[in-house]
């Protein structure tokens, strides 16, 4: 049985553009250095797109941000130049470290409108790494490892797990896969890592008689191995790996350092982080609460 049984709880990220978030959870705040998971979508999306509903330019520090879409595509920029549109598949891997500001909008659909679905998760950077220099990279679909078994078929992300390796650099020991089972069959979890969980995107699962279904996310305890089956074909994402020690977080910002923190708004007010050099008129304030 797992451990904890998280609930998607619904989040507007402003202009009407709603999220379910996982983590962080009152009872998790993370699953090895995975601090943050939001589901975006699935959302129909009504041509045109009102520019109300894109990600303005905003910061982040000590994490990595993972972008994954299952349906639908956004553009990507950030302070460093860099400017990819994001496709089903694909991986989009942003390091921001010492600081790095970026938008997500949606240019591709704005005219046609179209269903979007994916995820964002933060994966927090071991201290001595925490300033390390922005960077981003990107990944095509067929660039990822996929594993393939009767009734089974996953994508690595990130990480490494049943024997395959993504070729995205990571900073601490870690796993995130994509997941398609079919009804009847077992899910399995990789065994080498202390904290583990998976995610149900649709469908439904069974472990010890109790059904699962999607909008969850299941936290297992360390060692335990669990005999999860497909109530029906389900859509998964398991991720875990080792945990990193605390950290505080305070909107965008992660680190070990409360001080830290301090710096990063009072930066971002001041306005010293740059922005994205064709994404610059606008930005996300910072709040002055959060909720």
């Amino acid at each position: 049985m797992p451990e904890i049984v998280i609930e998607t709880r619904r989040h507007d990220l402003g202009g009407g553009f709603e999220v379910g978030r996982v983590l962080p959870f009152r009872k998790c705040r993370s699953v090895g250095p995975f601090v943050f998971f939001d589901r975006m979508g699935p959302h129909d999306m009504v041509a045109p797109i009102p520019l109300e509903r894109d990600v303005r330019p905003h910061p982040h520090i000590g994490l990595s941000t993972v972008t994954y879409l299952f349906e639908g595509e956004m553009t990507h920029r950030d302070s460093l130049g860099y400017k990819q549109l994001i496709l089903p598949g694909e991986l989009n891997w942003m390091t921001a470290g010492a600081g790095i500001s970026h938008s997500e909008r949606f240019d591709g659909m704005r005219a046609t409108g179209g269903r979007l679905d994916g995820i964002q998760a933060w994966v927090a950077l071991p201290e001595e790494y925490e300033e390390t220099k922005p960077s981003f990279v990107h990944y095509n679909a067929f660039e990822l490892p996929v594993m393939r078994e009767e009734g089974l078929w996953a994508r690595l992300i990130a990480g490494s797990a049943f024997g395959l390796e993504s070729p995205v650099t990571v900073h601490s020991p870690l796993f995130y896969l994509h997941m398609e089972v079919s009804m009847g069959m077992r899910v399995p979890l990789p065994r080498a890592y202390p904290e583990r969980a998976l995610y149900i995107n649709s469908g439904k699962l069974q472990i010890q008689g109790q059904i699962y279904v999607a909008g969850q996310m299941l936290v297992f305890a360390r060692d335990s191995l669990p005999d999860v089956m497909a109530q029906e074909n389900t859509r998964l994402m398991l991720l875990g790996g080792e945990p990193l020690g605390p950290r505080h977080m305070w909107w965008n910002f992660i680190s070990s350092r409360k001080e830290r923190i301090e710096q990063a708004k009072a930066d971002w007010k001041a306005g010293k982080f740059s922005l994205p050099p064709d994404d610059n008129t606008e930005f996300i304030p910072l709040p002055e609460t959060m909720a």
